[in-house]
């Protein structure tokens, strides 16, 4: 397997829920007081049969008015439209802004050849949810225009690609496996998103269940560290992708380039 890390950027958000770029060679922490501050990094995997695309950032576009997504794909020497599969996480917007593209006006798919794989009540949760984190408008377009698999519970996707209901960091959050010639691909969204979630133990406050959740990030760690996974961090600031060891109750994450 290939994988490419598809940075997108990094970017304050404060009460108002607004994303709002941020780039520390120009900008301070003090002009963003009360701010958390979140890395997004989307990542594209070439398995034998698939180019799958794992969450898909906040959509913004850079200086030529296109999404840095697809210029991250064309980077990484693929097309957009190459893109056989999109494995969506869970459906907060900084997971799935750049799942459309506006274009004169009108929202379109960013990703219209590929099929979307969806846990069902997530999907169900996001239209009937009133939290800004969901935005209906993007669930509109790929309603219409997307060829939509829903998935249930746990189970095989096709062979190498399996899903696991979750459920730490929202209600029906979902997380991935790819097994391709005894190489493991891990990703687990917003359950394990940044290495340091797994060296510091601690109960986050903006997850569903901040219990659960910690509880994953060990039972993902451990295992990781078996089984010799790599694991993709969407939230990462530096080291997206890394090998776990376990050792004397504590992780050691080891980046992969």
């Amino acid at each position: 397997m290939q994988i490419f890390p598809l940075q997108e950027g990094s970017y304050s958000v404060d009460s108002s829920k607004k994303f709002i770029p941020f780039d520390p060679a120009i900008h301070s922490f003090k002009e963003r007081p009360g701010s958390l501050f979140i890395h997004v990094q989307p990542f594209l995997v070439k398995t034998a049969n698939d180019l799958i695309l794992f969450d898909a950032g906040l959509g913004f576009k850079n200086n030529q008015d296109e999404l840095i997504i697809h210029q991250n794909i064309r980077n990484a020497g693929f097309d957009p439209d190459d893109i056989t599969l999109v494995l969506m996480s869970h459906l907060h917007y900084d997971h799935t802004g750049g799942l459309v593209v506006e274009r004169n006006g009108k929202l379109e798919a960013a990703f219209p050849a590929a099929e979307h794989v969806i846990q069902r009540s997530e999907w169900e949760t996001a239209f009937s949810s009133k939290s800004s984190s969901y935005h209906t408008d993007i669930f509109d377009v790929l309603n219409r225009s997307v060829n939509i698999v829903f998935v249930e519970g746990n189970g095989v996707l096709k062979p190498g690609i399996s899903f696991e209901h979750s459920g730490g960091h929202c209600k029906y959050h979902q997380v991935f496996l790819l097994d391709e010639n005894n190489e493991k691909v891990f990703f687990g969204g917003d359950e394990l998103p940044e290495p340091e979630q797994l060296i510091r133990k601690f109960i986050a406050k903006y997850d569903f269940d901040g219990r659960k959740a910690m509880e994953l990030r060990e039972e993902y760690g451990k295992r990781a560290a078996v089984e010799g996974w790599k694991c993709l961090f969407y939230h990462a600031k530096n080291n997206p992708v890394g090998t776990v060891k376990y050792e004397n109750e504590s992780f050691i994450v080891t980046p992969v380039n």
